[in-house]
């Protein structure tokens, strides 16, 4: 379905040379000659982006901006401005513009950034798409959150293990959320009405984890002055999650793994066997089957827990989902933080991508509450970030071709020259050529390199790329001319 774009400007000449451009690009262009109108418009129909000047009449760019994205906090803006009007810019910028270009403007130019946004546009798509989908396959739709092929997997895995009564062993980094898995299925399983008791095996010393899970008879030890019932007992006909069992002292594996064969406990202090019908759900950190070799973990045990494994992936592993995990947490915090953040700029959104997330899902919640608290405007830019976040150098991934990069500008291990340019300067024949000559050749070779690597490490951001190169915005666009590194 083609992009709804509506172009905004009191010239009529204008508009007709966007709109043409718009429509031999595959986009579905509609005409409004002042703010006013366009916000008529936008109430009227939903758009997919909007081209808007910043001077017109009745109602100027900048406050038709700000009443467009309190109607659709979504919609993305590209702001015309005066040549040279750069502050104006940044504070449309600062006020949820996507990008913005200068008049007079060139056509290859706009095509650039019509199809940067057009990318931005069918991503907050998949993302409204992917949160509905979830939110409608999974009564836990609000929590897992993700549309990349990995997430994809576990959410079939999920489907598969929630009608069948088998043991589970969720594995992954710390932060990844694999009790959200362990919950969603429970809540999806046919124990769903009765308890979901989780254990976290590190958090109880190894003296009162055999009490924890199988309970005790008044006066078994000091202190027990009553009976207590025991998590697995309370776990009757529910789940019980056992959380990080990787970390569990051998002594108790080999209890744990009677309690499930005989399926029956006694609590301590107690010679009287309890029968007990759950579902068992595991979840560790470690990798297990190492851990059997090294003999900290019962092979028996882990055969036992292990018969439908769901693995989650680091965050660092699935960069595409971290623009949906923002939009799933700003929308969550929002009301409990007493913001109204709408967006995040496409420079801060570039630093969240670039970071590798050590901590994961756990990680990006906690950055995401911390700088919606700090932001002064309701869109998240570069400024608000913490130090870690900004000081990042593409130790992430980049979701465009799933290999690491270094967000930095690398000269290649050879030459940006090629061995015909090196043959051609050295050639003997050639000697006469003036040496002035030679290096202005070298020096365009090595500019437009540097040029095509800026724009490769910043995902072709402009204003991001000028600044990493030290250039002017209009400086980066004439040597991108120049070179012709336009998209095609």
């Amino acid at each position: 379905m083609a992009q709804r774009v509506l172009i905004v400007d009191d010239e009529v000449n204008i508009r007709f040379v966007l709109s043409e451009l718009l429509r031999r690009e595959g986009y579905e262009a509609t005409e409004a000659s002042n703010g006013l109108e366009a916000l008529e418009k936008v109430e009227e129909s939903a758009f997919d982006l909007v081209i808007m000047d910043i001077r017109m009449p009745r109602m100027d760019g900048l406050t038709a901006l700000k009443k467009m994205r309190e109607l659709d906090p979504d919609i993305l803006v590209l702001i015309i401005t005066a040549h040279g009007n750069n502050a104006t810019a940044i504070e449309a910028i600062n006020n949820g513009a996507y990008d913005y270009f200068t008049k007079p403007f060139d056509l290859n130019e706009v095509r650039v950034v019509l199809r940067r946004a057009a990318e931005r546009c069918s991503m907050l798509r998949q993302i409204k798409q992917a949160r509905d989908s979830s939110a409608s396959r999974y009564q836990f739709g609000s929590h897992i959150v993700g549309q990349s092929s990995q997430m994809q997997s576990v959410y079939e895995m999920i489907e598969r293990v929630v009608d069948n009564d088998v043991s589970v062993l969720i594995t992954g980094e710390s932060g990844t959320g694999k009790e959200l898995v362990a919950s969603a299925i429970h809540n999806n399983s046919k124990r769903k009405d009765n308890p979901f008791i989780k254990v976290n095996t590190v958090a109880i010393p190894e003296t009162l984890l055999e009490s924890e899970l199988f309970g005790h008879e008044k006066g078994a030890f000091t202190g027990a002055v009553a009976q207590k019932i025991g998590r697995v007992e309370a776990a009757h006909m529910g789940t019980l999650f056992l959380d990080e069992i990787g970390d569990m002292p051998l002594s108790m594996q080999g209890k744990l793994l009677r309690v499930l064969q005989e399926r029956q406990i006694e609590r301590v202090g107690s010679t009287k066997s309890v029968e007990v019908d759950f579902r068992i759900v595991c979840a560790t950190h470690r990798d297990l089957a190492k851990c059997v070799e090294e003999g900290t973990f019962r092979e028996d045990l882990y055969y036992r827990i292990n018969v439908m494994p769901i693995y989650l992936p680091p965050l660092r592993d699935r960069t595409e989902d971290v623009a949906l995990l923002l939009d799933h947490f700003i929308e969550y915090y929002n009301p409990r933080l007493g913001k109204q953040i709408k967006s995040v700029s496409q420079g801060a959104l570039q630093k969240y991508f670039e970071y590798p997330w050590p901590g994961n899902i756990r990680e990006l919640e906690n950055v995401v509450q911390r700088t919606m608290l700090l932001a002064k405007g309701d869109v998240i830019t570069v400024d608000d970030l913490p130090p870690v976040i900004n000081a990042a150098k593409g130790t992430g991934r980049d979701p465009a071709d799933g290999k690491p990069d270094t967000g930095k500008v690398n000269l290649p291990p050879d030459n940006p020259l090629s061995q015909l340019d090196l043959d051609r300067l050295l050639n003997p024949e050639e000697f006469a050529t003036p040496l002035s000559e030679k290096l202005s050749l070298i020096t365009e070779k090595t500019e437009k390199y540097l040029i095509e690597s800026a724009l490769k490490s910043t995902k072709g951001h402009r204003q991001e790329t000028a600044d990493r190169l030290g250039i002017s915005r209009k400086s980066l666009h004439n040597k991108m001319v120049r070179y012709e590194l336009f998209d095609e």
